[in-house]
């Protein structure tokens, strides 16, 4: 089994598929030309193309979900508060 684990991170690595990852924090600047969001930890993410810009605030604490690909985090998916 641990083979068999070994073998698939090896593969995912080759072809460039990243494994997801969360992060979670508080927005400090939206970046609305580069659809970006900068989290308080300094650290930036893309926010999917179709995504309502409309529906995130600076200061708002968000849980993300997200790729790093090719060296950019992509947001897969965005925990707002209620």
């Amino acid at each position: 089994m641990r083979t068999l684990i070994g073998a698939l991170c090896a593969v995912l690595m080759l072809t460039g598929t990243a494994l997801a990852a969360e992060a979670e924090g508080q927005i400090r600047s939206i970046d609305t030309e580069a659809l970006t969001i900068t989290l308080d930890d300094g650290k930036s993410y893309k926010l999917p193309g179709e995504f309502d810009l409309d529906s995130i605030k600076e200061g708002m604490e968000v849980l993300l979900a997200y790729d790093e690909i090719d060296g950019q985090n992509l947001i897969t998916d965005m925990q707002l508060p209620e």
